[in-house]
């Protein structure tokens, strides 16, 4: 019966993200008929242009993007066994920003998806160097570290910001987080994170077990710090990628899980791709709200501006149960 249930509710989420891209691609100032997309009957040059090579791509790496943060943030939680756990807890957003920074002053904006990968991979590194203490991984070590290198590494983008002049902007943007100069060429470096995603679903009974603690994961025959470390490092990697594209975006990763967590329960041979795909709706959702109302307003504040009271409110529902 469990079976059936959670087979509807994954179905039900693909079928959701694939609604969210095509009300997406459709909405906007610019009025596309679904009729027209579904015939290809459309004859107008300029429509063509906005549907294929400008919503098109956005509403796909809006969804690539979701479904990898909140991937990430489910791994993070069980991994930390703390709810407040999110993608960027061991710094990559951070680490991000300092390599687009340091990318925009010294005048070489078009590495910028490459300094962000490098600068959230090695914020990563740093935070496990910084925590491992005698072959040990503690994941308090690993939590309170991450939140103090986020911290220095915020520090240093400050002083970035102060330094950069008129490129100010330009870091300011990606700090909010944003798709708006995605395009085609975005869409395979995103496809790869549903590689180390797909990863992630081949290790939950691992990640079952390690929710329990572990004592009882050393019970059970696993090394929890091998699969810690290697688990991540899966994480980080895909925030790597993601943020390389689409800037800092917050909540998607911490509030998704905790959705799907209430409807699928905590087995993540479920909740993980149940994540992924309420991930890829709430970003591509957002990201439309903020193109057609918003006045292409960054996503980023949008995802906050809805997410922080909608988290707030999952937290009385869990205190009142």
């Amino acid at each position: 019966m469990n079976t059936i249930r959670n087979i509807l509710i994954l179905t039900g989420l693909g079928c959701a993200v694939l609604i969210a891209i095509l009300v997406s691609v459709i909405t906007g100032p610019v009025d596309i008929s679904l009729a027209d997309i579904l015939t290809g009957a459309i004859n107008d040059k300029t429509k063509e242009l906005i549907l294929f090579d400008i919503r098109m791509p956005r509403a796909i790496a809006a969804a690539l993007v979701g479904a990898g943060l909140a991937c990430a943030g489910a791994a993070m939680q069980t991994l930390f066994r703390n709810d407040l756990a999110d993608p960027y807890t061991l710094g990559t957003s951070a680490g991000g920003a300092v390599g687009v920074s340091l990318a925009i002053i010294s005048g070489v904006a078009m590495l910028v998806p490459v300094a962000a990968f490098c600068g959230a991979i090695g914020s990563a590194f740093l935070v496990y160097i910084l925590a491992a203490q005698k072959k040990r991984l503690s994941t308090g070590n690993l939590l309170l570290t991450g939140i103090a290198v986020s911290m220095f590494l915020s520090s240093v983008v400050s002083v970035c910001l102060v330094l950069s002049g008129k490129n100010m902007h330009q870091i300011m943007f990606w700090l909010m987080g944003g798709l708006w100069n995605t395009s085609w060429a975005d869409i395979p470096l995103l496809l790869i994170t549903l590689i180390p995603a797909g990863l992630l679903v081949l290790f939950s009974r691992d990640l079952n077990i390690m929710s329990c603690g572990e004592a009882e994961t050393r019970t059970l025959g696993i090394d929890p710090e091998k699969t810690k470390l290697l688990l991540l490092g899966i994480s980080a990697g895909i925030t790597g990628l993601v943020v390389s594209v689409s800037g800092s975006i917050g909540f998607i990763g911490l509030v998704s899980p905790h959705i799907m967590r209430i409807i699928t329960g905590p087995d993540h041979r479920v909740l993980i791709p149940a994540s992924l795909g309420c991930g890829a709706f709430l970003l591509v959702c957002a990201d439309t709200i903020s193109r057609t109302w918003l006045g292409d307003l960054p996503v980023g504040i949008v995802t906050a501006f809805f997410g922080a009271p909608f988290f707030l409110m999952l937290i009385r529902r869990r205190t009142d149960l």
